[in-house]
């Protein structure tokens, strides 16, 4: 596991919201004052291990930054786009604490999150930005701030020679290196742009709105169907 980033001890009164997310292949935690300002944060590599180390590491960045699981004010969670299991287990477990901990909840895009950690990085405007993910060992997934992400089957979009940077995570070696070396910035700067945006849209959160949490998959299980009907995953070989 990734040592903790950025992380200090605090007055364990203080108020302080939690964000995590589980949308890609790295899995993030971070604690941040209610309006947004990172105080702690830790990431690791998930390898299908969502479910046994996620309630462990957010107890024990709780614990090492000194806040309370009382002074919690929110949760936010980022829903993807990103695989059926590792989002099904991180929307559970931040359901999970909001309603045992009767807190608001506030879902945040994951693919916006990257975007605008990447224009942090780059110096450039979120809309001039082009993110790509994975949707199975083939396709990938577009995704544009304000724009609904689409599948993207393999081979080359056109349009990316149209903006001033792509952004490329867990697409090591079916994405230009440019690319994917700036999704490795932008990754870096997730927990903090989870923390903002989330903060915002906590500020106007119902406490227990557990239904507008949901989550955005580029892949489902076979026999598995979308709420419109028809199954839908990635064009994995047989």
């Amino acid at each position: 596991m990734t040592p903790m980033t950025g992380s200090s001890r605090h007055d364990g009164r203080r108020p302080a919201i939690l964000a995590l997310d589980t949308a890609t292949s790295r899995v993030v935690v971070a604690i941040g004052t209610p309006g947004g300002e990172p105080l702690a944060q830790s990431w690791w590599p998930a390898h299908h291990r969502h479910g046994e180390q996620l309630l462990p590491t957010i107890g024990r960045l709780l614990g090492e930054a000194n806040i309370r699981r009382s002074r919690l004010r929110g949760i936010v969670a980022g829903t993807g786009p990103g695989a059926f299991t590792g989002l099904r287990v991180g929307l559970a477990t931040a359901k999970a604490l909001a309603h045992g901990l009767g807190l608001p909840v506030a879902g945040v895009s994951t693919a916006d999150a990257l975007i605008a950690a990447a224009a942090a990085c780059e110096g450039v405007a979120a809309a001039r930005i082009v993110l790509l993910l994975p949707a199975g060992p083939t396709d990938r997934v577009v995704a544009r701030l304000g724009v609904p992400p689409r599948l993207l089957p393999g081979g080359t979009d056109p349009e990316l020679g149209t903006v001033d940077i792509a952004v490329a995570v867990d697409l090591d070696e079916r994405a230009p290196a440019d690319a994917v070396a700036a999704g490795d910035r932008a990754r870096e700067r997730l927990g903090t742009e989870l923390l903002r945006i989330g903060a915002e849209r906590l500020a106007h959160a119902e406490r227990g709105d557990l239904a507008g949490l949901v989550p955005e998959y580029v892949t489902l299980p076979r026999g598995v169907r979308v709420a419109t009907g028809p199954v839908e995953w990635s064009r994995d070989p047989r």
